[in-house]
């Protein structure tokens, strides 16, 4: 049996917009029929039109499930490395409550459109929930050790968790450059290309980050400090976090996740020495940590791949990614349509998932949206209605 759908306008995303566009589902949700409203008179079909636009369901490219318990617990505006701390001295819950916040964050980004989730685990606390999900994760499990004399051991308690995550698919990842040895990243670099499998990496969050690796200066002392960790082995290698450590990646699908502080010297920088890097933006995370967005124009003007994610429930109030769409048109003037693949075609491309989700195709099973858009496609409101 197939259901008719049908709005002011359908966004397919791999095609142009439909005025009036129909689409049709069979019962498992997969796309039979994308028609123009002409072709449904012709052929007698008939059905209620929705007010709005239906869009493919939505990728968040970068979440941290785990943390969902900390919502509302880390100050917001106080800077990347005071976030850090916060989260450290602050993670540690009870299992039923770290379970129980997982589960509501999991139904909300189910409720508001979400279908597939890049997420970040750093131990195997979110397993039950995602086995139990009817959103896909693909989860990251982080590496993180700045001692390069840590790097082996630090890997293969990483490759453990990833392991256990078993029938989900996992991939082993370093957390941030500041955070991973280059030990390390040769270590992860290597199962990578093993594996054929892509990477997430949190990059160039504030300048601190910069100053580190340039002239072992900024906030990043603070936190090695607090860590109690002897930076005497640390040489700074007077090029930005991004230009010091991309090459230790060599070839694998990336994703650079925040980007910042990131400048055209670094995108140069980053296409002359990567060829698959994709540009995860997550600015309500931005906002609640450094109350600052990275320069979004200028990566539209380099012609990045970029997608979208939410970051934690510890450095935002929600995990929508109607409401990151919203937030960069609204303070970057982004347009609707740009926008819209950022959050569906090329989050499911990064995650191997484009034969599936990520546009509406005859075949494909995307999920579709419904949303609230004014005559010049901007968005309304951040409430989704989830059709199918």
């Amino acid at each position: 049996m197939l259901t008719y759908f049908s709005a002011d306008w359908v966004f397919p995303v791999s095609t142009s917009p439909l005025k009036n566009g129909i689409v049709s589902v069979n019962e498992a949700g997969e796309i039979q029929e994308i028609l123009t409203e002409a072709a449904a008179q012709q052929r007698q079909i008939k059905v209620d039109k929705l007010k709005g636009a239906i869009v493919p369901g939505f990728i968040n490219t970068h979440c941290h499930l785990e943390l969902s318990h900390m919502f509302g617990k880390v100050p917001e505006h106080k800077g990347l490395v005071e976030f850090v701390q916060t989260v450290i001295k602050s993670r540690s819950a009870d299992v039923a409550e770290i379970q129980s916040a997982m589960l509501i964050a999991d139904q909300k980004m189910f409720n508001q459109g979400i279908v597939a989730v890049g997420d970040i685990s750093n131990q195997l606390i979110s397993k039950e929930v995602k086995l139990q999900s009817k959103i896909h994760y693909h989860t990251f499990v982080e590496a993180l050790s700045f001692n390069p004399e840590r790097a082996t051991a630090t890997m293969d308690f990483a490759n453990e968790i990833k392991n256990q995550f078993a029938p989900l698919p996992a991939t082993v990842v370093p957390h941030a450059p500041y955070s991973v040895s280059p030990a390390l990243f040769a270590l992860i670099n290597a199962a990578a290309e093993k594996d054929n499998a892509f990477i997430s990496v949190h990059n160039q969050e504030t300048a601190d980050e910069n100053g580190f690796f340039e002239n072992k200066s900024g906030g990043f002392l603070r936190l090695y400090q607090f860590l109690g960790l002897d930076l005497a082995f640390f040489k700074p290698s007077g090029k930005t976090s991004l230009q010091t450590w991309l090459p230790a990646i060599k070839k694998q699908k990336t994703l650079l996740v925040h980007n910042t502080v990131s400048n055209k010297a670094d995108i140069d920088f980053a296409r002359d020495n990567h060829t698959n890097l994709y540009w995860c933006l997550c600015p309500q995370a931005n906002l609640y940590i450094e109350n600052t967005l990275p320069d979004v124009d200028l990566f539209i003007s380099e012609r990045l791949k970029i997608t979208l994610g939410t970051d934690s429930l510890a450095s935002n109030h929600q995990l929508n990614i109607l409401t990151e769409m919203k937030t960069l048109q609204v303070l970057k003037k982004v347009e609707f349509e740009k926008l819209l693949q950022w959050a569906t075609l090329n989050g499911a491309d990064f995650l191997g998932l484009s034969h599936r989700f990520g546009s509406i195709e005859v075949g494909k099973s995307p999920g579709l949206n419904l949303i609230q858009l004014s005559e010049g496609f901007e968005i309304e409101s951040d409430q989704v209605i989830k059709l199918a």
